[in-house]
């Protein structure tokens, strides 16, 4: 059966507090999600084969010496018609609206999996497909969505320059603040330290 990866808990710093009900309702809710994984696999392809599970991407990267691009492939399936499909399982709530579901930031994950999936096993990448897959912890019916993500050359393109600029913000120490998050949400334990003037 293909199914998404259980880790073990991760460990946390001691000022983190861990909300006990939330993890208590996210485990119930995945024991109603996993045994849908499969009927909705069926209903979404007539008919295919699974290739891998959490399949581990460490490739070059073209024109950064010492650098490498490192992902884990959720799911890989193969159909007659000579496809390969990636998939990146996705859990969420009860779905993703237009707006995310075309989010270039969002689904430059899947391209850069497809571009280097596609140079680790030497495939053309036009025969490679990618995919979302949703799993809705609070969805009353059909918990499970698949949807197609397209990713061609000039998207490509796209996604690989966004990566090389950012490693080449990163080598010349430049990093990018999201002021949003500094006291949002869980905060940002270096906010009004010496380490974030």
């Amino acid at each position: 059966m293909l199914s998404p990866r259980l880790e073990p808990p991760c460990t946390l710093d001691d000022d983190v507090e861990v909300d006990d009900r939330l993890v208590t309702d996210m485990r119930e809710q995945g024991k109603q999600i996993m045994p849908e994984i499969q009927d909705a696999l069926d209903d979404y392809f007539d008919e295919y084969e699974v290739l891998a599970v959490e399949m581990p991407l460490m490739e070059p990267i073209e024109g950064e010496e010492g650098y490498k691009f490192k992902g884990f492939i959720d799911a890989i399936v193969a159909t007659p018609d000579g496809k390969v499909h990636i998939f990146d399982w996705k859990t969420c709530s009860w779905g993703w609206d237009a707006r995310k579901r075309s989010d270039a930031l969002v689904t430059y994950q899947l391209t850069l999996y497809k571009h280097f999936f596609a140079q680790k096993m030497n495939v053309n990448s036009k025969d490679v497909e990618t995919h979302f897959a949703l799993l809705k912890r609070t969805a009353k019916k059909n918990r499970v969505e698949f949807f197609r993500v397209t990713s061609g050359p000039r998207k490509t393109q796209n996604a690989l320059k966004l990566m090389t600029t950012a490693l080449y913000n990163i080598k010349n120490q430049r990093y990018i603040k999201n002021r949003l998050s500094c006291t949002g949400g869980f905060g940002c334990k270096f906010y009004n330290t010496e380490h974030c003037p």
